[in-house]
């Protein structure tokens, strides 16, 4: 008996770590909201402006702003159904999993490991897809679609911020050390998405001339 009080007491022990005190993560949660319902809001009118064109073919979709900011050349491309569909019913259907796994962590749903491990991989392919469509948009359709790149700029954070959660949280598998590094990397992540954000802003200098071609864009809109 007195063994097992010690067992006992020493499981409530307030100094040891204890998984199931571990508070949520409310901030990704909310991260997660946001960015799912930004990146659905993409996907939701690049859909709509796709089946607008199909439906009437003199159809101009209203996210058309120049020769350098729009979207027919990217719905019209091959690039931009290469599973056989239009790109953007993707994101109808992986953007609503986004937002749920947010509301569940809020309201108090625990996944287990791997479930976390399988939604990183999914948002690591998400990431995958979306670096090869912007290099397409720069490269070779030398044209930015305004919903498209919505779409990156949510999907980068995303990774990063779940990656270095389960990283932290021991999802995936590995050292203390890298551990402790993705904890505080956690913090940085707007930072490191600024970062990609302005190489992909480089590239697209570089390689387009975008910057001045997008002000001369913006310009005859407001003419």
């Amino acid at each position: 008996m007195l063994s097992q009080l010690r067992a006992e007491s020493a499981c409530h022990n307030p100094s040891m770590p204890d998984s199931s005190r571990r508070s949520r993560p409310v901030a990704l949660a909310v991260f997660f909201v946001i960015s799912g319902a930004l990146g659905l809001l993409a996907a939701f009118e690049l859909s709509v402006e796709k089946v607008l064109s199909l439906s009437d073919p003199g159809h101009v979709p209203a996210c058309n702003v120049g020769v350098l900011v729009g979207c027919s050349t990217n719905l019209e491309s091959w690039q931009g159904g290469v599973f056989g569909f239009p790109n953007p019913f993707i994101g109808l259907m992986a953007w609503p999993v986004v937002i749920t796994v947010g509301v569940a962590v809020l309201a108090g749903a625990r996944f287990a490991r791997w479930f976390w491990v399988l939604f990183n991989v999914g948002v690591a392919g998400a990431l995958v897809f979306v670096g090869w469509l912007i290099v397409q948009s720069i490269y070779v359709l030398d044209v930015l679609c305004p919903w498209c790149m919505l779409t990156w700029a949510v999907t980068i954070p995303t990774f990063w911020a779940l990656t270095l959660y389960n990283l932290r949280e021991g999802h995936i598998p590995a050292s203390a050390r890298v551990r402790r590094l993705a904890g505080s990397w956690l913090s940085w992540v707007p930072l490191i998405t600024v970062i990609c954000y302005a190489v992909i802003v480089l590239l697209a200098q570089a390689q387009m001339d975008a910057i001045p071609r997008i002000m001369i864009d913006l310009q005859n809109l407001a003419g």
